[in-house]
């Protein structure tokens, strides 16, 4: 059981990084390329250094995250090293792969604006889904994450400053337009892939104050396989008994809890926030 528990979660974790690779690649390829976009990592400087060498952006690419990936065995081990070895060498394949199935010329569109989104968009939930299971696409990835183990940088702001100097470089290597989109855009995927992690993780917690407890404990315990906190509390103003009941919820499993509660006990008050740190049985382990 425990062995068919562990394929299962081999494979899933095998879906997400081809899935968030792909995702990386169609926005960098289509969209990022044709524009010279610059923000991003490896592809960023790619883009540029392919303006010098007599090499494609994919190529460069490629080497480039060889090298940083041996960085990356250095400081994260053999683990880290094989999750983002796979990811690298598949986003150089698929960048190169699409260079020759459908070559790209000039944009898509003529509207620059939509392209940075998509160009922003996709590598950032990509990115984001990779971090999410402890693995990097490689490139200033495996930098962000070294400023994250050894310092109080948090990712966006790590991926902000290894990638800064890349957008700078545009305004001189081709124009301050295309300079400009670059800044703008690796401002905003800085913050989009910490607000993606964050959104990943977020579940919703659950203070209810109440004069009945034991129904609304049944229903967390029986019917959401969940375990919840009760407190005795005495109202400041009725000066009556009350009962506090404390739980974090799924965001599905707090629509079906707070849709019992305004059935069986309307009188009831609850305070639902947003968290997304959740560390504990159930959740997340340290």
């Amino acid at each position: 059981m425990f062995g068919k528990i562990g394929q299962m979660k081999k494979w899933k974790t095998f879906f997400w990084l081809t899935f968030s690779t792909v995702l990386m690649a169609v926005g960098v390829y289509f969209f990022k390329f044709p524009n010279n976009f610059t923000f991003g990592g490896v592809t960023g400087f790619a883009v540029i250094f392919a303006e010098f060498i007599p090499m494609s952006a994919s190529d460069i690419s490629f080497w480039l995250n060889m090298i940083l990936l041996a960085i990356g065995f250095a400081f994260f081990g053999r683990k880290f090293g094989a999750k983002t070895a796979y990811t690298s060498i598949l986003l150089s394949v698929l960048l190169s792969l699409f260079e020759r199935i459908y070559p790209m010329s000039r944009p898509f569109t003529d509207e620059p604006m939509l392209e940075l989104c998509f160009a922003i968009a996709l590598p950032a939930l990509g990115s984001a889904i990779l971090f999410n299971i402890g693995a990097s696409s490689g490139g200033t990835d495996i930098l962000a994450m070294i400023f994250k183990r050894y310092t109080s940088i948090n990712i966006g702001m790590a991926l902000l400053v290894t990638d800064i100097v890349a957008a700078a470089a545009t305004c001189f290597i081709f124009d301050i337009r295309t300079g400009l989109f670059a800044f703008l855009g690796l401002t905003v995927k800085s913050f989009m892939v910490d607000g993606i992690i964050e959104n990943i993780h977020l579940c919703k917690y659950f203070t209810v104050i109440c004069n009945d407890p034991e129904p609304i404990c049944h229903f967390i315990i029986h019917d959401l396989k969940r375990s919840a906190t009760k407190i005795e509390a005495t109202g400041a103003f009725s000066g009556q008994e009350k009962h506090i009941v404390n739980t974090v919820l799924s965001r599905t499993e707090a629509v079906r809890l707070r849709n019992f509660i305004h059935q069986t006990q309307p009188s009831a008050f609850i305070l639902i926030s947003n968290t997304s740190e959740i560390i504990g049985k159930g959740f997340h382990s340290i």
